[in-house]
């Protein structure tokens, strides 16, 4: 992991990072007035539907294929291999349904699930036998952010398991530290050829969920990232890969904000079905 050397547990040693608490609380109290809302408490399945739609629609647009929501609804023709932006789309729709059918398995083995998620994601764009793992020595993936040198397929093969088996120890870090520090590995490593973003932002939600911090699924933490912009994402991404605590601390802080701004669209998608949308 890309996080300071501290000899602590790393999830508790970011946890504890200057400013990191305090976004941390803000965050949570965001979504807890969420998840208090009236109208989630008696309609929380369309409300998290709503919030699976817009974060397929928003981590499809941060890798590239920025249609707009209506669109999204609209169309049905995302298996086109002539369309790029098709398969993304399609790609992140698919994710969306697949999340809640994998928490079970997350909280037992993630790399099974990380493995699954990019098969899922990735169904209509690779070929068959890239599906599900990691990359080769000499294969790189088709489209990346630019946080530095892209570590080899042995670096990848050992962050991942090191994740893993720091994912099944209990501890009491918060779930949003979590989710980011798994976020940002996925980002950091580039695991796949293909789609890892929408893999990294998929995996978010999960450690969300399974943690406890959102567990309707009802917040949508790729369209903060969305609206942050993807410069700023590059940017704080570039921050945790270089792993000093200001670089990990903004990441953290960066993911905090856009857990804020998704709860908000969320409250926003709440008093839109409360007046009839």
């Amino acid at each position: 992991m890309s996080t300071p050397n501290t000899g602590q547990d790393p999830f508790a040693a970011v946890a504890a990072l200057p400013g990191v608490p305090e976004a941390v609380e803000s965050a949570r109290k965001a979504v807890d007035g969420l998840l208090g809302h009236r109208t989630m408490r008696r309609r929380s399945p369309e409300i998290s539907a709503e919030s699976a739609l817009r974060g397929a629609r928003a981590s499809a647009a941060l890798e590239g294929a920025d249609w707009s929501l209506e669109e999204v609804r609209r169309r049905t023709d995302y298996s086109r291999t002539d369309d790029p932006e098709a398969g993304i789309v399609g790609g992140a729709l698919r994710l969306s349904a697949e999340i809640g059918d994998l928490t079970d398995v997350w909280r037992r083995s993630p790399i099974q699930v990380l493995a699954r998620l990019h098969m899922v994601a990735a169904a209509d764009v690779v070929g068959s036998e890239a599906l599900g793992r990691p990359r080769l020595a000499g294969e790189e993936p088709a489209v990346r952010p630019d946080p530095g040198l892209l570590p080899s397929a042995d670096e990848v093969t050992a962050r991942l398991d090191g994740l893993a088996r720091l994912l099944l120890v209990p501890g009491d870090a918060p779930a949003l530290v979590v989710a980011a520090i798994v976020h940002g590995e996925i980002l950091a490593l580039q695991p796949f050829v293909w789609g890892n973003g929408l893999v990294a932002r998929a995996a978010q939600r999960l450690v969300l969920i399974t943690r406890g911090l959102d567990p309707k699924s009802a917040v949508v933490p790729e369209v903060g990232h969305m609206d942050l912009g993807a410069g700023v994402y590059e940017k704080a991404l570039r921050g945790y890969v270089s792993g000093t605590p200001d670089g990990v601390a903004g990441w953290i802080l960066h993911c905090a904000e856009a857990v804020t701004l998704g709860a908000r669209e969320s409250v926003a998608v709440c008093e839109a079905v409360m007046r009839g949308m």
